[in-house]
């Protein structure tokens, strides 16, 4: 088996310029003007051309002010704090600024499309704290 990301957003340049100055992504493909192929993290990002109120899953009409999701991202990475930055730089939202948790350090973002993400650095012993 193989897991992808996909990202849905209404301006994929704009998306891909997010994604690549927040997390050093780089461009694999592109197929039309319409889809992006991302690497650099552990699975490929494809960044989906879908405009505000095309029909997302179900009925739901898509937009992109802030939105909730039981499915998001944890970016793993060695500096919280750090890669915080860049994601703010890059045009990411701080929502919870970095703070300790038992199983490491966290912060709480959402991209410039709505979509949310945390940054996570681990403790030596992760999520094993909680135990």
């Amino acid at each position: 088996m193989t897991l992808l990301l996909n990202i849905d957003v209404p301006d994929p340049v704009a998306a891909e310029r997010f994604y690549t100055q927040a997390f050093g992504l780089v461009v694999g493909r592109r197929f039309g003007a319409d889809v992006v192929e991302l690497l650099g993290w552990p699975v490929p990002v494809y960044l989906l051309a879908k405009a505000a109120g095309t029909i997302g899953a179900g009925t739901e009409r898509r937009h992109y002010a802030r939105h909730w999701t039981p499915i998001h991202v944890d970016v793993v990475v060695d500096d919280v704090d750090a890669a915080c930055e860049r994601a703010r730089a890059a045009g990411a939202e701080i929502e919870r600024a970095p703070s300790d948790v038992p199983y490491g350090r966290i912060a709480m973002l959402r991209d410039p499309f709505g979509h949310g993400f945390c940054l996570i650095a681990f403790s030596a012993r992760g999520y094993d704290a909680l135990l």
